[in-house]
């Protein structure tokens, strides 16, 4: 009767174990959901401000029609992937995509800043010059979106994969997912521009 009991509350114990390791892994997973969605919302925020942006600039820079394009395709592709990447954020695939049409832009953007140099009269236009300060502050809310985003991510990749934690998780389907980077290093720095 005795080993029965403690037979019982070891079976017990182990239950509730795996009932708070299943749990914690549906939490993790929640939370990097929720913090790609803060990232979902500024990057929404990035290229809705793009097209007012080159719409503004149209009248100076009518030479550099391929900068604009170039602008506006990098754009279009990034939104593209962010709307794959929000479809399941779990996947690391769409998010590293995602990683790469968002450097594209970032390098798009970054062109378009330095040809924008050429034209002082574009430098002084307060309707340009309020559209980048935007850009600019949203590119920081961005990356401020991204290292919380990233941070839940290890948290969850550590936690999915360490012992006994990963048995459960491959038996649940609790896949990895990636962080979300910029390919290059070059990308990471914020474009300068001084108008």
């Amino acid at each position: 009767m005795g080993t029965t009991i403690i037979g019982l509350i070891v079976i017990a114990v182990v239950v509730f174990y795996l009932v708070f390791i299943y749990n914690r892994l549906v939490s993790l997973r929640n939370q990097f959901k929720n913090g790609f969605a803060q990232i979902d919302v500024q990057l929404q925020r990035r290229h809705d401000l793009i097209p007012n942006l080159v719409e503004s600039t149209k009248a100076y820079m009518s030479h550099e029609r391929n900068t604009l394009t170039e602008v506006m395709q990098a754009r279009n592709n990034a939104v593209d992937a962010q709307k794959d990447a929000a479809s399941d954020p779990a996947d690391g695939g769409k998010i590293q995509k995602l990683g790469s049409a968002e450097n594209m832009l970032t390098r798009a953007l970054a062109n378009f800043y330095a040809v924008a140099e050429n034209y002082p009269e574009l430098k002084a236009n307060e309707t340009v010059q309020q559209l980048m300060e935007e850009l600019a502050s949203t590119e920081n809310r961005v990356s401020f979106a991204r290292q919380a985003y990233n941070d839940s991510v290890m948290t969850y990749n550590t936690f999915r994969e360490q012992f006994p934690n990963n048995i459960i998780s491959g038996m649940f389907a609790f896949k990895p997912t990636s962080q979300l980077e910029l390919e290059n290093p070059e990308a990471r720095q914020a474009p300068k521009v001084s108008f």
